[in-house]
Parts: C-alpha cells; structure tokens; sequence
C-alpha cells in the first residue's frame, strides 16, 4: 500500500487506528473486516504481525497455555504440532492470520507511535508516528502488556564490556558457546532459556531473587492420526478446547476464591522438586516461602535438572554490582562474566505507551495512573480519554489461561460499541468516572481475598502501591458476560452534529 508521507500538509485520516500487531491488534482488524469495516488501518513499529511473538526469538521461546485454547475462536488451528507450542510456531500462525484476512494491506509497518492527543474542537485523536500524523475517530491500543522490557538498575550496568541483552532483545550475533554467561532471573522466560543453553556455555551463574513454584510441562508432540481428526471431524477441537478451557477455569479457585487450596498445588510442585534436585542444599534455595500463584506459575520439565549440571551454579544473592567483565553479588563474591542475559520481564503497571496518550483534560494516562491508581472501565475504557479502547488494559490479564479469550471479549466490546454509535449517530464516548471508579471498588473487593494479595510475595502483578491493577480477579467466563454489550447508558456522550461538553447517554 501507500505509505504515509512525512512532507504531506494534511494527516492521513481513518475512522479507526488500530496501535500494534500483535494478537489484539490482528484479531481487532479480523474482526472489523468480518462485521463489513474497512475504514481502518493498523500501525506497528516493528517490520512484521506478531508482537511479542514477533520479538522473543529467545532459545527456547515457548507457551506456557495449551495449543489449543493458543488461537482465535474465529480461527482455529488443526495443525499445531505439539500440545504447548513453540514461539516460531505461534508466530507463523499469526502471520497466517493476517494473510487469510488480507490484513497486510491494512498495515503501516516500521511505524512506531511517539504520542497521541485527543482534539476535544474536532472530537478526533491526532496521532504522531515516525511515519507521519494521523488523525482518527477511535483509537484502539493494541501496544501490548508484554511489549516493553524492565532494565534492572543495577550499579554499574552500563559499563559491563561483555555482551549484554534482555531475553526480549535476543542477540543472535552473540554466540555464547563456551563463554561464561549469567542469567539474571528466574521467571518464566529464565526456566526456557537456562536448559536450552546450559549444555553449549562453558559455566552458567544463574542469579535467582526468590524462588518460583515449577510445575510439570504437559507438552508433547501431537500425533498425525489426532491433527487428522482436529482437521477433518466437526467439532472435535473446539469440544477439546472447551474442555481445555473448563480444566484451566478450577485454577481461580485457588487463585481469587480460596488462597489455602493452592497448598494442593504446592505439593505437586514439591514433589517434583523433590524428584529432580536430590542435593537437599540446593533443594531448599530452590524452594518458594510464598502460596503458589502469588508470582506467575511456571512449568517446566528442563529448568530443575539443568540447575543440577557441573557448570551450572544457583546463586541467591542479591547482586552488589556490575563490573567490566564480572558480577559482584552482596556476599562479596565476584565471578567473572562474558555475557549477560537480563530475564527480568517487563513495564507492565507503569508502561511507557501510557505516557503518549493525552486525553480530553490535557492528561496523559501516566499522569491519570499516577494520581488514581492504574485503572480502567472493564479492562477497556477510561475516564477522560473519549474515543480510546485499551486492549488488554487494568485488571484484564489473566495468569492460568489464554488471555486469547479475554481479547475475543474486548473486541466484542469495541464492535458493539462502534455498531452503537452508528445506530444512535454518536460522535463520542466518554466512561463516566463514577462508574468506573464503582467498577474499580467491586474488582478491588473481589481482589483483596486473592493470593496476589495474601500469598505472600511481591511481583511484578503490583504497582508501586501495592495494588494489583493487572488481573481479574474472577472466572474469565464473567469477564466476558459484562462485555457482551456496550453499556452507552454508562457513558456520556456526544450526537455527530453536537459541539462543546459531552452528556449522559439515556438508552
């Protein structure tokens, strides 16, 4: 397609603009293609779909959610290989997507957003990208909660002389055969990358905070009989998935509803622990002091046996400082480095997309956030922010099941809502603050008997506050029964012909 010209007078204008292409921004502009809408594009800073499948090319990179439950509802794959499947895997299957739909047409690749600010005269957001301006009626942020990696600030970082990187920047230059590498972190991406390269490095330190609780990885490789029957017996993967989708639902139990039942949870981990670390020393460092599901759970079936290898070493204190070609941890202790992988996640509660949004007040959504704590209407609108769905926003994210699922319902909030505003000819909507700070009492009411809140542990689910403004805090089913409909009467809102303030829609 054309690309937008950085020297023309007037910004390119779309009814929507769709910011990043990754699972929600692709499933957004599959289903506004699907409903008949083509006023629509799709800006992405990087060169391709995919988003955090795009970008974490790290050895070993891979779902920690079934295959099956991995995809579109709209979309199904009869052809994953494995029941878990592997981030290349993943990503060819999004960029099939994108294909099937003619979605490439849509997109402005190599265009990353640096700010975005509602015009209150115009009732449109004017959006500035490294390929020129853009003005649009509705805006959906689809930058991803996963998209921007935590640097840790560690004293002297910035003069280590070795190869250095975050698991999200891969540098596949770097060729650490036979060097001494260390691996800060021990979370969900560490328990993939340390087994995968544990046999080819000459000595791995691998630097743990706390411990986490490691679970069994139930992958295996799919049979061709079992991805001949997905393909060509009607409904037998979608009654799979189902029943997938049922088995991860029981995980809120003990994760919202009753914390002391993940002591069930914890003595399958321990068993595991117990069977694959025999050395009783490095069994106790290696063992959580918090209730599973405080922290993330993470599977897997090679991080336990690689820690016990000879050049493999757990070190658990904390680190004092980075020096030219070594690690200092707080003991004293100094070991010598060539390379450091930084596995320590992302800005999640404070990301920097929030920063460049600017909304109807003269606020960004980090000032908002800072002042009110991170929150939103149902994951998915804000107070003050007209015209703007944040996908995958405030108290959205899920840590037992797809978060597939959850999109799929903020999608359907967003074609509802489009479909509303044609039929009552609205030019804006607004969530009402009242409403959405009632919205945001009931979710903290339901979140405070959570084990992200008595289990023990801090992680990053909490904000610098101490409130977990991440996940949902229920049954993901009852995430999506309150987005099956947009709620005008909520909203406050503007006619196409009317100017100035908006008013409360009446249904």
């Amino acid at each position: 397609m054309s690309e937008s010209n950085t020297n023309d007078p007037a910004p390119r204008h779309t009814r929507v603009l769709i910011i990043g292409s990754g699972l929600s921004g692709v499933g957004t502009a599959v289903r506004l293609t699907q409903e008949g809408h083509t006023d629509f594009l799709v800006v992405e800073r990087g060169d391709d779909v995919g988003g955090t499948w795009r970008v974490n090319t790290y050895p070993g990179a891979g779902c920690d959610v079934p295959s099956q439950l991995y995809s579109y509802s709209f979309a199904l794959n009869p052809e994953w290989s494995r029941s878990f499947s592997r981030q290349p895997e993943i990503h060819r299957y999004i960029q099939g997507i994108a294909d099937r739909y003619g979605l490439r047409d849509k997109h402005i690749f190599d265009c990353a957003m640096t700010g975005a600010r509602w015009n209150d005269a115009d009732a449109r957001w004017e959006v500035e990208t490294t390929r020129g301006k853009f003005t649009s009626d509705i805006v959906v942020s689809a930058a991803g909660v996963l998209a921007e990696p935590n640097l840790p600030d560690i004293k002297g970082i910035h003069s280590f002389e070795g190869e250095i990187f975050h698991s999200a920047q891969w540098d596949h230059d770097a060729d650490l055969a036979g060097k001494r590498v260390a691996v800060i972190g021990t979370g969900a991406s560490a328990v993939q990358i340390v087994p995968s390269i544990a046999p080819q490095v000459a000595q791995l330190d691998v630097y743990q905070r706390t411990a986490g609780w490691v679970f069994p990885h139930l992958t295996r490789r799919y049979l061709a009989p079992e991805r001949f029957a997905f393909k060509h017996v009607p409904g037998l993967q979608r009654l799979i998935r189902g029943l997938i989708y049922a088995n991860r639902e029981l995980f809120v139990i003990s994760q919202a509803k009753y914390p002391a039942t993940a002591v069930y949870l914890e003595l399958i981990a321990r068993v595991k622990l117990w069977l694959e670390v025999r050395d009783p020393a490095l069994r106790k460092r290696l063992t959580p002091n918090f209730r599973a599901g405080c922290k993330r759970l993470l599977v897997s079936n090679r991080f336990y046996p690689a820690l016990t290898r000879d050049n493999v070493e757990l070190v658990t204190d904390g680190i004092e400082e980075i020096r030219g070609r070594s690690i200092v941890s707080e003991d004293g202790t100094e070991r010598e480095v060539d390379a450091i992988v930084l596995c320590t996640g992302f800005h999640v509660a404070d990301s920097p997309t929030y920063s460049m949004f600017t909304g109807r007040n003269g606020l960004t959504l980090s000032e908002e956030f800072d002042t009110h704590g991170l929150q939103a209407y149902k994951g998915t609108t804000v107070a003050g922010f007209p015209n703007l769905f944040t996908m995958l926003g405030a108290n959205s994210g899920l840590n037992y099941t797809s978060l597939i699922y959850i999109i799929e319902s903020q999608i359907a909030y967003v074609l509802d809502a489009l479909a509303t505003m044609d039929k009552q000819g609205l030019r804006t909507f607004e969530v009402r603050k009242d409403v959405q700070d009632e919205y945001n009492r009931g979710v903290q009411q339901k979140m405070a008997r959570s084990v992200w809140l008595t289990g023990g542990c801090t992680s990053w689910f909490l904000d610098r506050h101490g409130n977990n403004p991440t996940l949902w805090p229920d049954f993901s089913f009852r995430f999506r029964g309150q987005l099956r409909r947009f709620d005008v009467t909520n909203y406050a809102t503007t006619p196409v012909a009317a100017q100035g303030n908006p008013t409360t829609s009446v249904a």
